[in-house]
């Protein structure tokens, strides 16, 4: 099998999964997450509790393709009682020639039945298999130049991640994002790139590098997040795309509206609409509707107002371009757009029948998973603000309702922007009116625990 640098290894770290008959991989799976678990007790480290990994990622790691971050390392030293270097070293000669699961050299013997009655499930998952190591064979082959093949692998996981990241839980795609950034970067980075190639690996990179700062922002590390934000604006310029560069304003707006940074918030939407002025795709849309947020945390009535009615405006001059055919983080579906404008007036603290519709149709209209457009964090944040809308007539029932289901999310949805929205909730049930009643006192306690920040990274 060929390694990164294109050589042909079986590593210690392959052999040894396949000498305890761990190849199949839920069965790695369950001693991954024990093994997490127990390095969770014997440190007091909550993280390792809900630390757990993707199977794209295992196949990379059994092929010696990819090595893990460091969480990650220390629960495969901890379960392998090997360093990470010996792991993905070459395994000695005398375990490469032991049988593996019942066959000489291979890790999977398939069952007599296998084309007949194997389930759809375990053989895509084996084709899936298959596909990822033919992919990285093909990548392997190309190190001596920026191929075709490799340039099409990334952009097709480019866009592959971009439309799956607000439709999954993290944990399913960050290992692949980390991934492409990495490999992006080392074609950059090699001098083996066309120079008709630079402006699409730059793209790649920023997409790439976007999207984690977007993970960043999402695990509750805004420092981490900015910093992958700003290598993203670099790349931005250098892939000499002005759309791009506006996204990536949006975000930094986005990330500094979550972690309580209204002032910085509002300056990142306004400086991404000073460089979008040539453009006419949704990026242009999201940036006064960041506007309009960052506003509502500084209370500015008057500027929520102008930034809404400039995002109704825009909305009307739209024409999709590159980025909204991508999808996913990179386009700003009306949806979307409902739930920021209720989102920017809701934080005022108004309370009327006007926005209590508004907010109800923003919810309503997040509530299909089967919707082209559907996000699981802006759906849960138009029920959070059909909440404090509730509230704010005086509808505790109401409200209990309206937060329900975010409250049963499961723990791999608890991302930090959710986390927040939930608490604004809590923030709102202490008001005196509803301060001693019992059903406000339960709401507040199951928020508080659903709070806490344990932000899981699943399978």
């Amino acid at each position: 099998m060929a390694d990164r640098g294109g050589s042909a290894m079986v590593t210690l770290l392959r052999v040894l999964l396949d000498t305890r008959e761990w190849r199949d991989f839920d069965v790695f799976l369950s001693h991954f997450t024990a093994a997490a678990g127990e390095l969770a007790q014997m440190e007091g480290l909550a993280k390792y509790r809900t630390l757990t990994v993707s199977e794209a990622t295992f196949e990379r790691w059994y092929y010696g393709t990819g090595r893990p971050h460091p969480d990650s390392r220390r629960v495969l030293v901890h379960l392998l009682g090997h360093s990470i270097d010996e792991l993905w070293s070459p395994a000695p000669d005398a375990l490469t020639s032991a049988p593996a699961s019942g066959r000489p050299g291979m890790s999977y013997t398939a069952p007599p039945d296998a084309a007949f009655g194997a389930g759809l499930h375990e053989m895509g998952r084996n084709a899936a298999m298959a596909a990822r190591r033919a992919m990285a064979f093909a990548m392997g082959e190309e190190r001596g130049q920026v191929g075709e093949e490799t340039m099409g692998f990334l952009q097709d996981e480019v866009r592959r991640l971009a439309a799956a990241y607000v439709r999954v839980p993290l944990g399913t795609v960050l290992d692949d994002l980390i991934s492409v950034q990495d490999e992006t970067f080392r074609l950059l980075e090699s001098g083996r790139a066309r120079p008709v190639q630079l402006r699409d690996l730059y793209l790649i990179a920023a997409l790439s590098s976007g999207m984690l700062a977007k993970a960043g922002h999402d695990l509750g590390d805004p420092s981490a997040a900015m910093m992958q934000a700003r290598t993203a604006a670099v790349c931005a310029d250098k892939a000499e795309h002005p759309a791009m560069g506006a996204w990536v304003r949006g975000l930094q707006s986005l990330i500094s509206y979550w972690a309580e940074r209204p002032t910085d918030a509002l300056h990142y939407a306004r400086q991404g609409q000073a460089g979008a002025t040539s453009q006419n795709g949704t990026v242009t849309v999201w940036l006064y509707s960041l506007e309009a947020c960052a506003a509502s945390l500084l209370g500015d009535a008057d500027t929520v107002t102008q930034a809404t009615q400039r995002a109704a405006d825009m909305r009307e001059a739209t024409v999709p371009d590159d980025l909204d055919a991508l999808g996913g983080l990179f386009t700003f579906p009306r949806i979307r757009q409902d739930y920021y404008d209720v989102e920017a007036h809701v934080l005022l603290g108004h309370g009327d029948a006007q926005l209590l519709r508004r907010a109800t149709q923003a919810a309503d209209g997040s509530n299909d998973p089967d919707h082209t457009n559907w996000s699981f964090g802006p759906a849960a944040g138009a029920r959070t603000n059909l909440a404090l809308a509730r509230l704010y007539t005086g509808d505790l029932d109401g409200a209990a309702e309206a937060v329900r289901p975010v409250l049963d999310l499961p723990a791999d949805q608890h991302n930090a922007g959710i986390i927040h929205s939930a608490r604004r909730v809590r923030t709102a049930l202490l008001q005196p009116a509803f301060l001693d009643v019992p059903l406000a006192r339960e709401l507040r306690e199951e928020i508080e625990t659903f709070s806490r920040p344990t932000l899981a990274l699943p399978r």
